[in-house]
């Protein structure tokens, strides 16, 4: 429990509902049991996947399984966070960072976990967010698949089609930041937070069995994030600039960014 209170206010950034418990359901519930304040932001109401009121009431029921009583919407639309222009989104991330002040950021990587764009661009977003705004301590943790998981459940992933083709991107878990092995208290209750999402996930748990499904979660990882530059507004000279439209640091001189 100590290394979860470590991580002290935790801000997590997600692109579709149950993306929060699937990656962190765990993370949060400890967490909160902690006494930890935990704010979770979601980028779209994932219509794709369902009726948008009815995939709004089933994440509110799954924070509720959680104990997290914070959230917020994006409001983008399922699909098309690649097409959203980062400048709005990180913005809006920066004022959400200014506002809640986290120790910690949970996100997706680069590659967005499952390889899904919308995760992808999340992911993007809140890394350039977290650079530009977060205070100096934060720490960007990101959601991450261990080569050793991915082995163990090759056959379960193929059989529902978790992964775009070409992911998972593995990492050893000797180079994870963070490697929980949920206690069964804590995956019964993700598994109930995952099954408040039921238009998501009931359809995998009555193929799986509730046994095995309750394996498959077990396991959340992170790598971290560490920028090489120093502060949150770590400008090399005073030609720097922050370019929101393309989500990065710029320099019009000579000292490059």
């Amino acid at each position: 429990m100590n290394q979860i209170s470590e991580l002290g206010t935790i801000l997590g950034v997600w692109a579709h509902p149950d993306d929060e418990a699937y990656l962190t359901g765990g993370l949060m519930a400890l967490a909160r049991d902690a006494g930890s304040r935990v704010v979770c932001v979601t980028a779209t109401r994932g219509e794709l996947g369902g009726d948008p009121a009815q995939r709004t009431a089933e994440l509110r029921n799954c924070l509720d399984v959680l104990g997290v009583t914070e959230h917020h919407w994006l409001g983008y639309r399922d699909g098309e966070c690649g097409r959203v222009p980062p400048s709005g989104a990180v913005a809006r991330l920066c004022d959400l960072i200014d506002e809640i002040r986290p120790d910690t950021v949970v996100s997706f990587g680069p590659d967005g976990n499952t390889g899904h764009p919308d995760h992808q661009a999340v992911g993007r977003w809140t890394t350039a967010a977290v650079e530009h705004a977060a205070p100096a301590h934060t720490r960007l943790l990101q959601s991450a698949v261990t080569d050793t998981w991915a082995e163990q459940w090759r056959p379960v992933n193929d059989r529902f089609d978790v992964f775009a083709p070409g992911y998972p991107v593995t990492h050893p878990s000797s180079g994870l930041a963070l490697h929980l092995a949920l206690d069964p208290a804590t995956v019964e209750r993700k598994v109930r937070a995952l099954a408040a999402q039921h238009t998501q996930t009931a359809v995998l748990i009555e193929a799986m069995g509730l046994d095995e499904y309750a394996a498959w979660v077990t396991d959340e990882a992170f790598t971290e994030q560490r920028s090489d530059l120093s502060g949150p507004f770590p400008l090399t000279c005073e030609h720097c600039w922050w370019d929101f439209e393309h989500a990065r640091w710029q320099c019009g001189g000579r000292g490059g960014a």
